[in-house]
């Protein structure tokens, strides 16, 4: 379909004659005599917009302000007149597409139209493929807080480049789903996802493991094998806990990724590798004696770091009902009711298992073995009164509040307090009201 091409000048011969022009090189030209017609026919969706800049009751410029105020993502261009460069200089700061000086050549006039319109479905592309990509990253990595969202927004940018990643992260914050979102986000989502424990990989016989072996070379093997770099051929290989490789696989592997080939072992012939590599740890590896820098700097094309449950504290709750429902479900069972006091013990909890610590109480809760006061145990005890008296508070206005349904209003009124004071002390001890977990409670 050819593109739709918004007109608007006040000279009716020009305007005729542009229309001409621009629908002999097949475009649709729409003409308009007025900034305010071609804003009553915006609805349907123009590809560019020409407009003259000296138009009577709404001139170029304001005409741009108002298409920019809708909010409508359409490119204009503008036609001025020799002396109106600064007004157009002016235009294109305000986010005019470009602008012509009258006399223009139509040669030149339809290269800027190309232009403009390659440039708007290049735009409107990157911004199709930032929104599918951040979808399949919701869809595994759960969160509304700061941290998390700008955690997707990262995995979405890095799996829109084919470069390789390191991710660096505390246990349980997520480092393989992250990586699989990246893998499921990029380009190579349809090719495989290896992933390999470097923990476990013994040295003896990583290299067959990682590079396969030929024909012949194991007496019980007639034919060969392939090893995890020729299975992630296309794909990515993810190596977990990289930090625990060897060094001298180290080595071996640093050459095959700075020469993207790679022999078996047993054979001559170099095979190809098309391979994205990305690599988890929990350590810095800059700091480690035992990691090879070269290495270090050949794996971190890129580097993406996982927020801790503390850093997304407030996404808690969520994390916990989310999994809770999964495996009430799994397991056939009805999704778990979980009380809103329950919910704000859990906020304040330490979780230094992060993720995967949450997700096993969640799964125990939901079949009914989550040790509801031995949770509370987990925290170190108060030790002053004051402490104790914080304590105390703290679990009076949860109860309260979960009375109430964590409506603030009646919960101030039952515990006497004005609801400023009680807003105060909410904040002093983690807690949370209805509306801020829904803002549509009152």
């Amino acid at each position: 379909m050819s593109a739709r091409i918004f007109i608007v000048d006040d000279d009716a011969d020009h305007l005729s004659a542009l229309c001409d022009l621009i629908e002999t090189s097949g475009y649709a030209a729409h003409a308009f005599p007025s900034a305010g017609d071609a804003l009553a026919a915006m609805v349907h969706g123009p590809d560019l917009i020409i407009s003259d800049l000296r138009m009577p009751r709404m001139d170029g410029i304001a005409f741009l302000k108002e298409v920019r105020a809708q909010a409508l993502d359409v490119p204009l261009v503008l036609l001025t007149g020799h002396g109106d460069i600064g007004h157009a200089v002016h235009a294109m700061r305000e986010g005019a597409e470009d602008f012509l000086e009258k006399p223009y050549d139509s040669a030149h006039l339809l290269t800027v139209i190309r232009r403009a319109l390659d440039a708007q479905a290049a735009r409107r592309e990157v911004a199709r493929l930032q929104t599918v990509l951040a979808e399949r990253a919701d869809a595994s990595i759960l969160g509304k807080s700061r941290a998390m969202r700008e955690f997707r927004k990262r995995i979405a940018a890095l799996a829109s480049v084919d470069v390789d990643v390191l991710i660096t992260g505390e246990t349980g914050t997520g480092k393989e789903l992250a990586a699989r979102a990246i893998h499921a986000g990029g380009t190579r989502c349809d090719a495989p996802f290896v992933a390999l424990n470097c923990a476990v990989l013994p040295e003896a016989m990583a290299e067959t493991i990682l590079f396969g072996h030929g024909a012949g070379v194991f007496a019980h093997d007639t034919e060969g094998r392939a090893g995890k770099l020729e299975a992630a051929h296309g794909g990515t290989l993810m190596l977990d806990e990289v930090e625990t490789m060897p060094v001298s696989i180290q080595a071996k592997l640093l050459r095959v990724l700075q020469e993207r080939c790679f022999e078996r072992m047993g054979e001559t012939a170099a095979r190809p590798l098309d391979v994205r590599v990305i690599a988890t740890t929990k350590n810095n590896l800059r700091t480690l004696s035992t990691f090879r820098a070269d290495f270090y700097f050949r794996l971190a094309g890129a580097e993406l770091t996982t927020p801790t449950l503390h850093e997304a504290g407030e996404d808690v709750p969520l994390i916990f009902v989310h999994y809770a429902q999964l495996a009430a479900r799994r397991y056939g069972r009805a999704d778990p009711e979980v009380p809103w006091t329950l919910l704000q013990k859990l906020k304040r909890q330490a979780w230094s298992g992060n993720v995967r610590e949450l997700k096993t109480s969640a799964e125990a809760y939901a079949l009914g073995l989550f040790d509801l006061d031995g949770m509370e145990s987990l925290a170190p005890g108060p030790v002053t009164l004051a402490q104790r008296v914080s304590e105390f508070e703290a679990r009076e206005i949860s109860a309260v509040l979960d009375t109430h349904k964590g409506n603030t209003l009646r919960a101030a009124k039952t515990l006497g307090l004005p609801r400023r004071t009680l807003n105060d002390k909410m904040r002093r001890y983690g807690l949370s009201s209805a509306a801020e977990d829904n803002p549509e409670t009152e």
